[in-house]
């Protein structure tokens, strides 16, 4: 990828000795080889390869692609906080969602490993508020080993306090939540520390157009 302007001010660039470039005008110097290494990063990203699978398609160290994949996803968490915070009147319509993964599906004590979130509709976009764990109910469910009992009144429970205010079965709500379910199929779990980035990863590729996606992830990472 051959850099032809500065990517912070898009003015002329020139080449230095060691191989790097300089802004004639916000004098920022960068590598041309690192960018152009990152921006492959930023568009895998984008068409949704994994890390492992950047890395090997893009012949490029795994850690570099963590890293790079690492970076974009806490931006994203700020970035949509942001977007949201602006919209907030724009809400039309929000539900709760109980996400458990597709390895545990199966069996039913994985119920309390199940990740709780609000979904709000703001003008055809979403926003994903994470609720609380529903692991503090396990242990005091699952103690005197009556997992079947527990589980049929813990499922009624989250019925019954089910928080919800939609228009229509067929809305923006049910249509992310069928995406992210898909979204979530290529990863074989993910820690609960790190489930709020992925589903921000997911929440952004569902509202915005790939045209979008790629430039809002490139001032984010580069900080423009």
């Amino acid at each position: 990828m051959q850099i032809r302007s500065c990517i912070y001010c898009n003015d002329r660039l020139y080449l230095l000795g060691d191989g790097m470039v300089k802004c004639s005008v916000c004098k920022r110097k960068y590598s041309p080889k690192k960018f152009a290494r990152h921006m492959s990063l930023i568009e895998a990203f984008r068409d949704d390869f994994t890390t492992k699978e950047a890395a090997d398609k893009l012949g490029l160290n795994y850690i570099t692609a963590k890293r790079v994949y690492e970076t974009l996803r806490k931006r994203l968490v700020s970035f949509l906080e942001e977007e949201y915070a602006g919209h907030r009147e724009e809400i039309v319509e929000y539900d709760e969602y109980l996400y458990l993964d597709h390895t545990k599906r199966k069996d039913k004590k994985y119920i309390f490993d199940a990740h709780n979130f609000l979904t709000f509709d703001y003008g055809g976009r979403v926003y994903n508020i994470l609720m609380p764990s529903l692991e503090r109910y396990k242990n005091g469910f699952l103690a005197d080993g009556l997992d079947e009992l527990y589980y049929t009144e813990f499922s009624k429970f989250l019925k019954i306090h089910r928080i919800a205010k939609l228009r229509s079965i067929d809305n923006t709500i049910v249509r992310f939540w069928e995406y992210f379910d898909e979204f979530m199929k290529k990863y074989n779990g993910v820690r609960r520390e790190n489930f709020i980035y992925y589903l921000k990863e997911a929440e952004f590729k569902f509202n915005y157009g790939t045209n979008e996606q790629i430039e809002i992830l490139k001032k984010l990472y580069f900080q423009i």
